[in-house]
């Protein structure tokens, strides 16, 4: 990613030296060795670029050359600050720092006024601070709210050569190039920065080391005389710069960071624009890439004269990041290089143009954009054309996190997405979400799954998504191939071999545009290191005057080998954006991926459910009753939002919660199998489509019913206990699961209940019989006894009875219902010639009828009083109270004297209403109604000597016909002639007398006076 457009030159032609530049507003400010500040105006012009105009020229402001120009802007002040050398050099440099500080006001106290004291509150106030480092001390100017302050000074060991601020107490000394202290004003003290030894690595110095015996523009740069470099980054960091090595200083004078810098030669300038360092090395110190030349869209700028050698043989720029420090940018001198001048350059080292690239500012700049300047180091040239003023302007910050997102570097994006503010990007938060999301993408692809859930999980992030980074096993339909990753994430979409060779035609086809917006980076062939190596290795000349004659054929190959294995090591890695044929993990980092996505959706899964029932929403109720979860288009699924569940809507709550039970179903298909079985039998919003084939093939048919159960598609489960049974031989084992769960539907299912229960009854209807005595659930009786009346009339008057007996049911319906299909399995029996089942029934029937009080009596008796269920009628017609008419049929139809009798019996014990019935009895033997064939005279006399005391004498005696003797009825008048009349009498008279006499007695009582006096008290 190059973070800065192309620098643009925006003042030129100047001949004086410049040695000092600084910018204040509109105002770029020029010193020089002469002593001469050039100060110029900024302009925007139409076509929005930007101009510099010189308003005024301060001639002889210092005698000598202006070193160091800074601002003490200060409420009503604004200084400019110049630093000048002179013969005694008493300064060397200086540093400006402003922040807003709490002060605590001096308040004298004063104890007459008051015994309780308190303590006065800081006060906010700006404060600005000078600090100048001269010979051997600090001195320091300080002002609050403009308020000048005394000035301090602090002894120093050495002479502070650069000063830099961390913050407005701790500041940062470069005394030589090796020597670094750390600076505390509160206590006016600096303690020496301690660094670690030097680390040497081939990238930094196998150039070096590999042309230490070159002469020429290639060893430009190698006897330069180090400098002291500091720069502040933030306000615990400040960078230094000891020989090759760049290294991050805390406010403790420690290294705070276990990485560093290396650059391939010392730096000769530094320079800082958030969050971005900018160093310049010397020519021939760069070598370059031939990967990133012949990348389109390399991060280094190259010319033509560049690409004639293994190194670039002029000054370089190099940009990189403070939050990783990596390069980001390489731009070589001369910064822009036309097509036709680099046709005539000879690519010797007579020919190269190059200058000298100086910041010329010691206190690091942190806002773009950021101006340098350029000086040819050919005398000639630089009095001929002058020094250039150029400017460097940084892209957008929005611009920026993109091409770093299109690289890849999601962790270099979210370090730089952090330091910004919402101000200067509005979607901030939006664009963190993403990044993370990409970045956990990318640490998914290297294996570290519990680093990646982690962030999903912080993110909220929506759960299609996560599931679709695993395979179909798991994530079924919302499974994506690898290539798509990042574009589902919200990244771009790969580069295919085609773009890439549409990208660069079109990049050939428009140069002047290219260079115009200053966006897109030169590019170069990549054999043009070939060839180097190629001129490098060949044999030596005998007349040739040229480098190879100088290096030889045996330092060519080292050469060749050193450029090899720098480019190899500072190669950058793929971008997962470009990578065609990118892998999942492999099969062993499979399980470790579940187990990291169980730990997702175990914590999505409770915290669902408890957003969905806070809307009156539950799998067990209303699971069924959702839309499925394959009614919903994949691209549906993925757009769902990326959100805390508080701002969901209960539609896309349900949806994330069928998302999250079906993954959590199909991992544990795949992990941990003999689990499975709890989680099915727990309410929940699987997705019983996805899973169920899986289910099938691993023949895990229990946790499939419980599955389809807890779903309510009872149809399915049904078919299925169904399909198992009738694989069983013995048929307990075939019926028993399908009556089970058969028992458990509850009325809403009944017609289901219905049709799964006709082929259990074709098997056995004593088992299936069970299906309806369930004491778990009530179904609706009126409805169960017409179903089962329809496959047998057996099996519903079983039914009945059992409702009835067993359940207590008193409604009159379903009596009457077992009464008629008693009768009609009674006469089904009868006309098929079942005389068994025909007296089985019928002896059923009268006890019921007999016993029973709740069925109506009319109805049925209308039923059978066209039929020769005599007994039955006769009982019947006892209930209605025709005992007449009910007797007749026991003597007239059945000629059963003995149940004639019983029934007599039963009559009589009723009540005082029903004492006649024997006398009916008897009226009906001696007086027939109807013609009779037999003698009745015996049955009639047995009955007289049986029941005489039951027998009106008087009446008896009259219906006895006139040929029945004395001896036949002799026990008859026995037992008359005892009864018990005299006594009664006797007992009615004595009585009577008792009570005269009591009576009697109480009147002579009660006509007696007693006078009571004191003396007979």
């Amino acid at each position: 990613m190059a973070p800065f457009l192309k620098p643009t030159p925006v003042i030129q032609g100047v001949k004086e030296r410049i040695d000092a530049v600084s910018v204040q507003g509109d105002r770029l400010y020029l010193g020089t060795s002469t002593g001469n500040l050039h100060i110029y105006a900024e302009e925007q012009r139409d076509e929005g670029e930007r101009a510099f105009t010189l308003v005024e020229v301060k001639k002889a402001l210092t005698r000598r050359s202006i070193e160091q120009l800074g601002f003490v802007k200060h409420l009503d002040l604004n200084l400019l600050v110049v630093l000048s050398g002179d013969k005694a050099k008493a300064a060397f440099s200086f540093s400006v720092h402003s922040s807003v500080q709490d002060i605590e006001p001096e308040v004298k106290f004063d104890s007459s006024i008051s015994d309780d004291f308190v303590k006065p509150k800081p006060l906010p106030m700006l404060v600005t601070q000078l600090l100048v480092g001269c010979r051997r001390k600090v001195v320091i100017y300080s002002w609050r709210d403009g308020e000048a302050q005394e000035v301090k000074e602090a002894p120093l060991p050495h002479s502070a050569r650069i000063v830099s601020f961390l913050d407005y107490d701790n500041v940062c000394f470069a005394y030589s190039p090796t020597e670094y202290a750390m600076f505390t004003i509160s206590t006016m003290t600096a303690v020496d920065i301690s660094t670690p030894l030097p680390i040497t690595s081939s990238s930094s110095t196998g150039a070096m080391g590999a042309f230490s015996g070159l002469t020429g523009y290639m060893t430009l740069g190698l006897g330069a005389k180090p400098k002291p470099a500091s720069i502040r980054i933030n306000e615990k960091e400040v960078l230094i710069s000891k020989d090759s090595e760049g290294l991050m200083i805390g406010p403790d004078a420690k290294v705070s960071r276990p990485t560093s810098i290396e650059w391939p030669a010392p730096p000769e300038e530094l320079a800082y624009v958030r969050p971005y360092i900018f160093s310049v090395l010397p020519p021939g110190s760069v070598p370059i890439h031939s990967s990133e030349s012949s990348s389109p869209t390399s991060s280094i700028q190259t010319n033509p004269i560049a690409t004639q050698a293994s190194f670039i043989p002029t000054s370089v720029l190099q940009i990189r990041s403070s939050l990783s420090l990596v390069t980001t940018q390489t731009i070589p001198f001369p910064f822009h290089q036309s097509a036709s001048a680099s046709s005539n350059l000879s690519g010797t080292a007579a020919s190269l143009a190059n200058a000298t690239i100086r910041f010329l500012t010691p206190s690091p700049v942190e806002k773009a954009p950021l101006y340098l300047v350029t000086t040819p180091t050919d005398r000639t040239a630089a009095a001929t054309e002058g020094s250039t003023i150029w400017q460097f302007i940084m892209k957008s910050w929005a611009e920026q996190l993109d091409e770093l997102v299109v690289d890849g570097k999601y962790v270099d994006a979210h370090a730089l997405l952090d330091t910004l503010d919402e101000a200067v990007l509005p979607d901030k938060e939006t664009r963190r979400t993403r990044i993370r999301a990409l970045n956990a993408v990318a640490e998914f692809r290297e294996a570290k799954f519990d680093s990646a859930i982690d962030t999903f999980i912080e993110l909220d992030f929506n759960p299609a998504k996560v599931v679709a980074l695993y395979p179909e096993q798991v994530a079924g339909r919302l499974s994506v191939q690898v290539n798509d990753w990042i574009p589902l994430y919200g990244g771009p979409k790969p580069i295919t071999n085609d773009t890439t060779s549409t990208t660069s035609s079109s990049n050939d086809d428009k140069p002047e545009k290219e260079d115009k917006d200053g966006n897109e980076l030169h590019s170069q062939d990549v054999s043009a290191t070939g060839r180097l190596l190629e001129t490098l290795t060949a044999p030596v000349a005998p007349v040739a005057e040229s480098l190879r004659e100088r290096i030889g054929t045996g330092l060519g190959v080292k050469v060749g080998a050193m450029i090899r294995s720098a480019a190899a090591k500072e190669e950058p890695a793929p971008s997962p954006t470009t990578s065609s044929k990118a892998k999942r993990a492999i099969p062993d980092d499979l399980h470790r991926s579940i187990e990291a996505l169980l730990r997702y959706l175990s914590d999505r899964r409770p915290k669902l459910g408890k957003a969905l029932e806070s809307v009156g929403i539950t799998p067990k109720n209303q699971s069924h009753a959702a839309a499925p979860l394959s009614e919903a288009s994949i691209e549906e699924l993925f757009a769902l939002p990326n959100a805390p569940l508080a701002v969901l809507t209960p539609a896309q709550l349900l949806r994330c919660a069928q998302i999250v039970d079906t993954a959590l179903y199909k991992s544990y298909l795949v992990i941990r199998p003999s689990l499975l079985g709890s989680l099915c039998r727990l309410p929940n919003w699987c997705e019983v489509s996805e899973v169920e084939e899986d289910l099938r093939t691993r023949q895990k048919y229990a946790e499939l019913i419980d599955l389809f159960n807890g779903k309510k598609m009872h149809a399915q489960a049904l078919a299925l206990l169904r399909e198992l049974g009738e694989k069983e031989a013995d048929v307990e084992d075939k019926l028993s699961p399908t009556i089970q769960y058969l028992q458990k539907l509850g009325p809403e299912h009944l017609q289901q209940i219905f049709e799964s229960s006709r082929w259990v009854f074709a098997v056995d209807s004593n088992m299936a019989f069970d299906i309806f005595t369930s004491e778990d659930v009530e179904l609706p009786r009126q409805d169960v006894s017409v179903f089962l009346a329809g496959i047998d009339q057996r099996i519903s008057a079983r039914y009945l009875e059992f409702i009835i007996e067993e359940r207590h049911e008193q409604t009159q319906a379903f009596h009457d219902r077992l009464a008629e299909l008693y009768f009609s399995m009674i006469m089904s029996a009868k006309k098929r010639g079942d005389d068994q089942t025909r007296n089985e029934v019928y002896t059923k029937l009268l006890q019921y009828i007999n016993s029973n009080h709740t069925y109506s009596v009319d109805r049925l008796y209308s039923t059978l009083s066209s039929t020769d269920l005599f007994e039955a009628r006769a009982i019947l017609l006892g209930r209605l109270g025709r005992h007449d008419q009910a007797l007749e049929l026991y003597v007239y139809r059945m000629h059963d004297y003995l149940k004639a009798e019983e029934y007599c019996k039963r009559v009589y014990e009723l009540g005082v209403e029903n004492k006649s019935v024997f006398l009916t009895l008897l009226r009906l033997y001696l007086r027939p109604t109807v013609k009779v064939h037999e003698d009745l005279l015996p049955p009639a006399l047995d009955l007289i000597g049986r029941h005489n005391s039951r027998l009106d004498i008087v009446e008896t005696l009259q219906l006895l016909p006139p040929l029945v003797t004395a001896q036949d009825v002799r026990a008859f008048l026995f037992e008359a002639l005892r009864a018990p009349l005299f006594d009664t009498s006797v007992i009615r008279h004595i009585s009577q007398a008792r009570n005269d006499q009591l009576s009697r007695r109480l009147m002579l009582l009660q006509t007696k006076r007693v006078k009571v006096t004191d003396s007979r008290m």
